[in-house]
This record gives C-alpha cells, sequence and structure tokens, in this order.
C-alpha cells in the first residue's frame, strides 16, 4: 500500500485538457501528482471533494506584479482566486534592466502605466538588481503564496539602453537595436519566459509622457524579436494601439511572428469608437495566421474591462479638481467632512479638472457613464442605471448629483465603468472571442491598478458567468472552461509542467465548490509599501488551493504555506 503526503478524494476531475470528468481521487507525492482515479494508501492529509470539482490550478499570463513579488509574499488578490502560477512584465513595463540612475523613470512609468502609487515603489522595492538576468536571482530568493514567471519589459529596456533619448522621440541607433537584441537573448537565456511592449497612447506617466515604448518603429520591433529568435525561444506579447483600424494592427502582428518564428499574444478587446469592428478583423486575422502556420494568440477578458471610481480609489469625477487636489492626502473621514461644508462644495463645483494627462482627464469624463454599485457587483448593468442617467431622471445636473453620490456610505460609495468590451451594453463580442480557437482568456492585470481596476477575479468570474450560470445558447462547457484557464495559457507561454492534472505533473490543484462560486463588491485595504491601499476582491467556493502540493489556502484563508517560486524558462524545457 503506497503512501502519499496528500489524497484528494471523491472529487470530480477535470484534467484541463477539456476532456470529460471523472470520479475519482488524487494523490500527491513530493510535489508532484502521483496517481489518479481508485487511489489505495495513506497519506498525511486527506480532503474530501466529494460533491466538488477538481482542477488544476490555474495559470494568469497577464499580471503586473513585477514590483509586490519583491516585498510582499502573497499575490493577493490573484492567489484567492485558484491562480496558482502568474506571469508578469507584460505591456512592456517593469524594472529590469535598470542603472541605479534610472529608477526614478521606471518608478514615474509603473505609476502612470499601471496605477501603482510613487510611495509604495519607493518603500517597498529593494533595487538589488540591475541586469534582468540579476532581477531573477533576485525573485529566486523569494518564498510566495504561487509560482511566478517574467517577461523582459521594453520600455525598461529601451530606457536602459538609450538613456534620456529613450523618452526623447529619438530613433534608436543600429548600435541600441543590436544591445536590445543581446539582452532580449540575454533575459531568455536566463529564464524570462517572452519578451513585452506597448503601443497603447494611453500609457504614460502620471505627467503625461508617454511610455517609452511608443517611440519604437517596426524595425525596433523586430530587433526585440531577433532576441527571441537568438535564444530559439520566448513568446512576444504587445497591446496593439486600440484607437488605430485594426487593418493597420494586426499586419504588425503578423510581421512579428513571421520575422521571429516565435509565438506572438496580444490584448483583444471590442474598443468603443475603433473603426468598424475591429476585434473581428483580428479574428479574421488568427483565423488566417493559424491556417498559414503562424502562432499567434489574442488575450481575451471574460468580462467589461472596466475601472472603478471613488473618493478612497485613485479618480474621481472632481479627482483633478483644483480644491479637492488640496484635501487629497487627507483621510478619507476628513475629506468627507471637508466636502461636507457648503462653502468647500460650492467653490469645488464651480471648478474644472485641471491635469497635464490627457488620459487622466479622459477617464474622469468617463465617470458620467459609471454605475453605482450596491453590496452585489453587477458586470452587466443596465444603461438607465448610469450615473448621467440617474441624474437626469432626478431632474440634476452632473456635477451635484456626482458629488453626492460620492459621498455616499460616507464616501465609500463605488462606481463601476464598463469601458471595453461592453460597447453595445452587453456581453455577445466577449462570448464571440472567447469561443475562437486562437484566443486564451486572460488581461486580468492581478498587481497593478490598485486604486482602479479590480479585475484579478477573471477565473472566478469566468467560471461564474460564462459556465455555471450562462444561459444553453452561450454556455462554455465546463470541461473546456477548466482548459481554458489552465492548460491553454500554460501552453501559450510555454510552461509544460502545469496546467493539467495528470501523473508526473506539478501538483498544483484546486477543489472548488462550483454551486458555491461567488463574487463580493471590492473593498479597500491600506497594506502595501508606504500605507498604501489597493482593492482586493473576494470570493467564496474555492474549498482548497493546492501549491507543489502544499495547502496554501482554504476557503480563502491563506493556511501560512510558502511554496510558490520563480519559473524559469529553462525548467520547463527539462520538464518537456
Amino acid at each position: 500500500m503506497a503512501n502519499y503526503d496528500l489524497i484528494i478524494r471523491g472529487g470530480t476531475i477535470h484534467d484541463g485538457t477539456g476532456a470529460e470528468p471523472l470520479v475519482g481521487d488524487v494523490a500527491i507525492k513530493d510535489g508532484l501528482i502521483a496517481a489518479i482515479g481508485v487511489v489505495d494508501g495513506e497519506a498525511a492529509e486527506v480532503i474530501d471533494a466529494a460533491g466538488k470539482i477538481v482542477t488544476p490550478g490555474f495559470v494568469d499570463v497577464h499580471t503586473h506584479y513585477d514590483g509586490q513579488v519583491t516585498w510582499d509574499n502573497r499575490l493577493v488578490p490573484s492567489s484567492g482566486h485558484g491562480v496558482t502560477t502568474v506571469v508578469m512584465g507584460n505591456c512592456g513595463v517593469g524594472f529590469a534592466p535598470c542603472r541605479p540612475e534610472q529608477r526614478g523613470d521606471l518608478v514615474k512609468l509603473m505609476e502612470g502605466v499601471e496605477d501603482i502609487p510613487e510611495v509604495v515603489m519607493t518603500e517597498g522595492l529593494p533595487w538589488n538588481w540591475e541586469t534582468f538576468p540579476e532581477y531573477l536571482d533576485a525573485l529566486a530568493e523569494r518564498q510566495l503564496d504561487i509560482d511566478v514567471a517574467a517577461q523582459v519589459p521594453h520600455s525598461a529596456l529601451r530606457v536602459y539602453v538609450m538613456g534620456e533619448r529613450a523618452v526623447r522621440k529619438e530613433a534608436p541607433t543600429a548600435d541600441d537595436l543590436m544591445q536590445m537584441r543581446g539582452l532580449v537573448a540575454e533575459g531568455i537565456r536566463a529564464g524570462a519566459f517572452g519578451v513585452t511592449t506597448s503601443r497603447n497612447v494611453m500609457h504614460r506617466t502620471r505627467a503625461g509622457d508617454l511610455a517609452p515604448s511608443l517611440y519604437s518603429d517596426v524595425d525596433e520591433l523586430c530587433a526585440l524579436a531577433d532576441g527571441l529568435g537568438d535564444a530559439q525561444g520566448g513568446v512576444f506579447q504587445l497591446i496593439p494601439a486600440p484607437a488605430e483600424p485594426a487593418e493597420d494592427e494586426f499586419p504588425l502582428l503578423r510581421k512579428i511572428a513571421e520575422h521571429s518564428g516565435r509565438p506572438v499574444s496580444f490584448t483583444l478587446l471590442e474598443v468603443p469608437g475603433q473603426a468598424g469592428a475591429g476585434w473581428r478583423h483580428h479574428l479574421a486575422g488568427l483565423t488566417q495566421a493559424a491556417a498559414d502556420g503562424l502562432t499567434i494568440r489574442g488575450q481575451v477578458a471574460p468580462r467589461p474591462v472596466g475601472m472603478f471610481f471613488g473618493l478612497d480609489l485613485s479618480l474621481h469625477h472632481f479627482s483633478s479638481h483644483p480644491s479637492y487636489k488640496a484635501i487629497a492626502d487627507l483621510p478619507l473621514d476628513e475629506r468627507v467632512a471637508k466636502m461636507r461644508d457648503p462653502a468647500f462644495r460650492a467653490q469645488l463645483l464651480a471648478e474644472a479638472p485641471e491635469d497635464t494627462n490627457p488620459t487622466t482627464l479622459m477617464l474622469i469624463g468617463a465617470f458620467r457613464g459609471a454605475y453605482q454599485w450596491d453590496d452585489t457587483p453587477n458586470y452587466e448593468p443596465d444603461r438607465e442605471d448610469r450615473v448621467d442617467e440617474r441624474a437626469k431622471a432626478a431632474q440634476r445636473d452632473l456635477g451635484t448629483y456626482a458629488y453626492d453620490a460620492l459621498l455616499a456610505n460616507d464616501g465609500k460609495a463605488v462606481f463601476y465603468l464598463p469601458a471595453a468590451n461592453y460597447t453595445e451594453g452587453n456581453l455577445d463580442a466577449v462570448r464571440e472571442m472567447l469561443g475562437h480557437a486562437s484566443t486564451v482568456m486572460a488581461l486580468a492585470d492581478g498587481g497593478a491598478h490598485y486604486g482602479l481596476i479590480c479585475d484579478a477575479s477573471f477565473p472566478t468570474y469566468y467560471l461564474q458567468r460564462w459556465s455555471r450560470d450562462a444561459s444553453d445558447a452561450e454556455r462554455i462547457a465546463l470541461p473546456q472552461a477548466i482548459a481554458e484557464l489552465t492548460s491553454k495559457p500554460a501552453a501559450l507561454i510555454g510552461m509544460t509542467d502545469r496546467g493539467r492534472i495528470a501523473v508526473g505533473m506539478k501538483a498544483d490543484l484546486n477543489v472548488i465548490d462550483l454551486s458555491g462560486l461567488k463574487l463580493h463588491v471590492p473593498t479597500i485595504e491600506y497594506d502595501l509599501p508606504g500605507g498604501g491601499k489597493r482593492m482586493q476582491q473576494k470570493s467564496d467556493g474555492i474549498a482548497v488551493t493546492i501549491v507543489s502540493g502544499q495547502v496554501t489556502y482554504r476557503d480563502g484563508q491563506h493556511t501560512g504555506a510558502l511554496p510558490g517560486r520563480l519559473v524559469r524558462r529553462s525548467s520547463q524545457l527539462l520538464a518537456a
């Protein structure tokens, strides 16, 4: 009779491949899956999974934990939603390579692009690295609740090579391109899983300066791709220019894939105001690329890509008004008291927003289309519940209505804006994108947008909305839905030892009460370095999460176990 470290008994096992499930046991020994089916033997711990589903741990390929991983042992919110592996360094932003005199530039860039307060990074980042391999070595010393993998960020790379020229709209020299190419290859050989960039003009510092990657031309992107080719590995990830026609952007994706011979993945959204149905053009391009033997994948969000507004968050209707800026750093209760003063109210309402960053002004203007939440998340709201529609129904102007609404619940009112993937007020485009053979569910952005976006709950939402609660016409079968969270993203990034329940695979697993899955409204927690705040979104229904054979979470509560480690690409080559 065999002895195991852990046995999960009697669960409905979904192996992550999309195959039909089986009811049985999963045994774990030395961090690996040792047996599946009817398992005889004993274990130090037995988990009763009767009536629950057993899945591989979820793999999230689009996060921004590049900073948080250096100061925090728990990568929440992601680790609270069944995620056992995250891939960071997306969108071309990160903290390596970086010379000491460039640290402030990268901090300001991450603050603007990913909404991480400067004080949090100034207090939290240890900066015990300069090169990208040194950054990986520093991460290899960390003990975490989940595994992390890294990619080489283009903007950091550009600043490292070109210095001040990187942000002065100067074209790189031939030597600059050669250095970037070499540093990408160096990063891949050291363990990075790819290189990333952004063409999104919304990616700016808080002051409004464009991310350095926005100054790049096709030859520079191809130089990065050449680095992947030189190292014979890695994925090229990018955000296309969302406002540009898809007819102009998809050929660039093809060019990179053809030039490098490496997989390419990109952000795929239904974008308001984009000429035509750009996302459909991208889907057609993906179909043709697959037929031509190119590996290009669209990363798709399973719900509206939304932003939150509130007095205790990063933005709201008055956050760029001069009078509000003067009190913005006060504790919430003091700000609320000040805003309830009639004289201050009159002064603030008489002002207009002022900011050097056009993206900030654009986001603030979008508050009119937000929806006030109560104690239940509503990601598919009705148009008549928009702030501007409610103001109109109350026969009030937007400013006075928003002022009072923001003060509700002692200033803790939360407003949700479905900014993309909800152009027509429904999720029809999302379902069509999710159903394409060359897309993967992603874009959860964990570790970023601390006071603006809280999408790390995507895995929980995805299972709940598209598999459990969907109509027959739109439902994604549960085996396929689990594959979308496990084996498909693992394959996209080149991970071969996880994402499936099979003997010899890494023992990253979830035990889930599917009927009990439920998301809660995000809360604000002041638990970051320097007293920084972030949104945290909790859920019910994930009974147990296991990483490398150790139980890390039970019913959303951390057990104290920290088996998570850095994953290097070389380890996946050995596992293949």
